[in-house]
């Protein structure tokens, strides 16, 4: 099967809905995590303006370690008392930061970094892990964008369930 991105058009939720549907496409059918991340990434980092990493870290059980990204090589391990991605892992919540610089613990995997939105991966009381977007422009990420990429988190998540 190939697939080809469709053009984003219209308003920015408008834009996240088609998003949605092209990444419900490329998921259909397919439960291998890694195969879906890998899809992902590449997906929301040639949609998306202005980000310079997209990606995810997964779970191992004591910290994070990088998955499946588009940009940049990055840092391999996060403890979970660490970083933007860290906070978002212990606390599962989405961490939306306008300056990466103005963060406590920050972690400079890509030192072009400016702003970072992190949706944290849980299935009840289990993490997953993380879906990790960087952006060299400060105060990238707004409202809209958190809930568009936290629908397209959410649709990782169902399809790592078996039919």
């Amino acid at each position: 099967m190939s697939f080809a991105s469709i053009p984003l058009t219209g308003s920015k939720p408008e834009q996240y809905a088609q998003l949605l549907a092209q990444a419900e496409a490329l998921l259909d059918g397919e439960t291998d995590r890694i195969a879906n991340a890998a899809n992902l990434s590449a997906l929301v980092y040639h949609a998306l303006p202005d980000l310079n990493w997209v990606g995810f870290y997964l779970f191992d059980g004591t910290e994070l370690v990088v998955g499946p990204f588009q940009g940049l090589p990055a840092c391999v391990r996060i403890p979970l008392d660490k970083g933007v991605c860290g906070a978002a892992a212990r606390t599962r919540t989405t961490q939306r930061v306008a300056d990466v610089h103005d963060f406590p613990g920050h972690i400079a995997c890509d030192s072009a970094s400016r702003s970072e939105l992190v949706v944290p991966l849980a299935e009840g009381d289990t993490l997953i892990g993380v879906f990790d977007l960087d952006s060299p422009v400060p105060d990238r990420f707004d409202v809209e964008d958190q809930a568009g990429l936290e629908a397209i988190a959410a649709a990782f998540l169902r399809s790592l369930r078996p039919a």
